[in-house]
């Protein structure tokens, strides 16, 4: 998939799904659906690119100046849109500029004139240009003086609450994973390269790998999870059908037990043995265990992980 943020180098012309498609969920893939793929052909036969067009950084951190987490960051995000068959990712770089543009403004100067845009999907509740004045219906009448038919899906449902980035943060903050990963669509994972850790884990007898993750990626509930591993030798753009899963227990915490200090993410594979340090782990989060705890000994801990382990390997045989 080609990825850009120079409007010089877009491939065009342009089947475009717009947003900003934090956690590509089900509501993502709703809207992304009418542009795969290629789904209709311009003059002299050319096709356009199914093109997803999102925002960095995402303006929300852009009026604030405050980072914001992701439940996507953008090499995963980039992951997940080409296994739906998209074929180009434009990141519009957010600024003053783009940000002073008018609903007309910037669908001429943006979807028109950088893109070539021939088709244009979006979720019902899409706002657009200056201080978000323009709406979803507003975006349709205006692309139909050009001529560009645009898709107005609406948004996904589950039960009473709308399919949302903000309900699958909320879903994670609660140790929700079942409802998280309903939203989502699949597991929520976690992908980050093994770094030396104080291995502590070794010498209670389960070893650990030290996550590395991306300094803006989203994380769940504090505490222990059963989880799937695939054990990779390179980034996570592969394909996962190729790479066996692991059965395995994560912890994310400060250990407070030990007096930790700083948070860490270490994962441990059951009944699975090897070196694991600068190889990258993907984990799907399958079930929260528990919620992160002191205990009044290493011996306690231990026991806890043993504990903790059965149960996970419990819950992943019963679902696999």
């Amino acid at each position: 998939m080609w990825v850009t943020s120079s409007p010089t180098t877009v491939l065009t012309p342009t089947a475009v799904a717009l947003g900003n498609f934090d956690g590509v969920h089900q509501g993502h893939r709703q809207v992304i659906q009418p542009v795969l793929p290629e789904p209709v052909t311009v003059d002299k036969g050319a096709h356009p690119y199914a093109t997803v067009v999102t925002f960095h950084p995402h303006p929300q951190e852009f009026f604030t100046g405050q980072p914001r987490l992701l439940l996507t960051p953008l090499t995963e995000k980039a992951a997940q849109l080409s296994t739906l068959g998209v074929k180009q990712l434009v990141l519009l770089p957010f600024d003053r500029a783009l940000a002073s543009l008018n609903p007309e403004q910037f669908f001429e100067q943006v979807l028109v004139q950088q893109l070539k845009a021939v088709q244009v999907s979006i979720g019902s509740d899409f706002c657009f240009g200056q201080q978000r004045s323009g709406t979803a219906k507003d975006l349709q009448a205006i692309a139909a003086r050009y001529g560009i038919a645009v898709t107005i899906m609406s948004l996904k449902h589950l039960g009473d609450e709308r399919v949302s980035s903000s309900a699958i943060r909320q879903a994670l903050q609660e140790g929700n994973l079942p409802y998280a990963n309903q939203l989502l669509g699949r597991p929520y994972r976690l992908i980050g390269k093994v770094t030396q850790g104080q291995q502590l884990g070794r010498t209670l007898g389960f070893p650990t790998a030290n996550l590395q993750l991306p300094p803006d990626k989203f994380l769940p509930r504090l505490g222990s999870y059963a989880v799937r591993v695939h054990v990779c030798d390179h980034d996570h753009a592969v394909d996962l059908s190729a790479v066996p899963s692991l059965p395995g227990v994560m912890n994310i915490g400060y250990r407070p037990t030990v007096n930790g200090k700083t948070q860490t993410i270490e994962v441990h594979l059951l009944d699975w043995a090897g070196d694991l340090y600068e190889q990258t782990l993907i984990v799907h989060l399958e079930a929260f265990l528990r919620s992160e705890q002191s205990f009044p000994s290493l011996d306690a801990l231990k026991a806890q992980i043993q504990a903790d382990s059965d149960r996970a390997r419990t819950l992943l045989n019963a679902t696999s």
